[in-house]
C-alpha cells in the first residue's frame, strides 16, 4: 500500500456508533487541508439507537468503499458498538487502509486475519480538536501520507527491556470479545497494544485474567499499554494491569498517548515494531502505506 498523495480520495465511514455532524464536518474539513478528497458515505450521519444506522446500511457503506478503487483509505468516524455485529460480512477486497480505534479494533483484528493487512490505529474522521489537537492530527497524517516510522513517547520503565514483533491488539474489551471467534489474532512473537475507556478496575482485571487462562498472551515479547480513560473504581487500573501483566517477564511500556484520552496519538498494528521499555519509547518501523 503506497502513501496517500494530495487528489487521493479517502471515504468516511460510520459502522459501530452514530457520528455528531459538526465532527465529521470538521474531520472532512482536517483531511482537505492535507490535499486529501474526503468522501462521506451516504450513511455516515446515520443514527438507529446506539448505531450509526441498520446493520445492514453500515455493511453497505464499509464494503462500498472497500471495493472502490478510487478510495484509497476507509476512515471510519468513531467507535462506541456495532462492528461485531456486521464484521462476518466484510468483503475486504484488495488492501487499503483503515483508520480508526475502539470498537475499530474489532474491524482491525478481521483485517489482520483476512490478509495480514496493517491497520491505522489513531483518530476517527469524527473530529474533536479539543481532544485530539494538532499534534494529533499531525500524528494520523505523517501514518498516511509519509510512510516513515511512528514513534509514540511513554513512561520510561525502570527496569527497561526491548522487545520486537508484529504490533497487534487495541482496546482491551474487543481483543477479549474476539476470543473464540476466527478473528482472534495468534500474538505468539506479537508486541501487544491494549488501552480501554469507561472500564472499572475489576472488570479490567477480569478480561486480562480470561486472556491470560485462554493462554492468548503465552508468547507475547511485549506489551504497550496505552490510556485507559474514566477507568475508575476500588483500586486503580494502572495496579491492576502491574500485577496481571507483570508475571509475564516481558517488557511492558505505559504511558503511551494511545487511546481515549486527550492528545491521542496514531500507530500502526499489524506492522512490524519495537518496543523499548527503558527509553519509554513504541516505534511503528513500516506504516500501512509504504
Amino acid at each position: 500500500m503506497r502513501a496517500l498523495e494530495p487528489g487521493d480520495v479517502v471515504r468516511l465511514v460510520s459502522p459501530s456508533g452514530p457520528a455528531a455532524p459538526e465532527r465529521v464536518a470538521r474531520g472532512v474539513e482536517l483531511l482537505e487541508s492535507w490535499g486529501l478528497r474526503a468522501e462521506p458515505a451516504p450513511h455516515v450521519l446515520d443514527r438507529r439507537g446506539y448505531f450509526g444506522g441498520t446493520d445492514d446500511a453500515r455493511l453497505d457503506d464499509l464494503n462500498a468503499a472497500l471495493a472502490d478503487p478510487r478510495v484509497r483509505a476507509v476512515i471510519c468516524t468513531r467507535g462506541g458498538y456495532g462492528v461485531q455485529r456486521i464484521v462476518d460480512g466484510v468483503r475486504f477486497g484488495e488492501p487499503k487502509p483503515i483508520v480508526g480505534f475502539s470498537d475499530i479494533t474489532a474491524l482491525q483484528l478481521a483485517a489482520w486475519r483476512h490478509g495480514r493487512w496493517p491497520s491505522v490505529h489513531g483518530p476517527g474522521g469524527a473530529w474533536l480538536d479539543a481532544r485530539t489537537p494538532a499534534a494529533s492530527a499531525e500524528s494520523l497524517r505523517r501514518a498516511l501520507m509519509t510512510g516513515g516510522p511512528l514513534t509514540v513517547h511513554g513512561t520510561p520503565a525502570p527496569g527497561g527491556g526491548r522487545a520486537e514483533g508484529v504490533l497487534l491488539g487495541g482496546n482491551l474489551a474487543m481483543l477479549v470479545s474476539t476470543i473464540g471467534t476466527a478473528d482472534m489474532p495468534g500474538l505468539d512473537g506479537a508486541v501487544l497494544l491494549l488501552e480501554d475507556v469507561g472500564e472499572a478496575p475489576y472488570r479490567i482485571d477480569r478480561m486480562l485474567t480470561q486472556l491470560l487462562r485462554a493462554g492468548a498472551l503465552a508468547g507475547v515479547r511485549g506489551i504497550a499499554l496505552g490510556q485507559f480513560t474514566e477507568c475508575d473504581g476500588t483500586g486503580s487500573a494502572e495496579d491492576v494491569l502491574a500485577e496481571r501483566l507483570g508475571g509475564l517477564g516481558v517488557p511492558v511500556l505505559a504511558g503511551l498517548p494511545i487511546g481515549h484520552g486527550e492528545g491521542q496519538e496514531t500507530v500502526v498494528v499489524g506492522a512490524p515494531a519495537v518496543l523499548d521499555a527503558g527509553a519509554g519509547t513504541l516505534v511503528s518501523r513500516v506504516s500501512p502505506v509504504d
